[in-house]
């Protein structure tokens, strides 16, 4: 999963996964999710992000961290 901001735009981009979307829908005022040809959820964009979440923080709780084995 990969965050990415766009300052130009004030717009938060969510990567859940590293596939293209092939549909967009918006789910609620400035929120859209982006879905693969399969119609899994590939990404979310959130406009405005500014004015509705807390951008300075990051805080990550009860991650499932996979080992790679050498």
């Amino acid at each position: 999963m990969r965050l990415s901001y766009h300052k130009d735009t004030d717009s938060l981009y969510i990567h859940l996964v590293e596939r293209s979307g092939m549909e967009a829908r918006e789910v609620a005022s400035g929120i859209v999710v982006d879905f693969d040809a399969n119609g899994k959820p590939v990404g979310i964009d959130i406009e405005r992000a500014q004015g509705l979440l807390d951008l300075t923080t990051l805080t990550v709780d009860s991650f499932p961290l996979q080992h790679n084995a050498a």
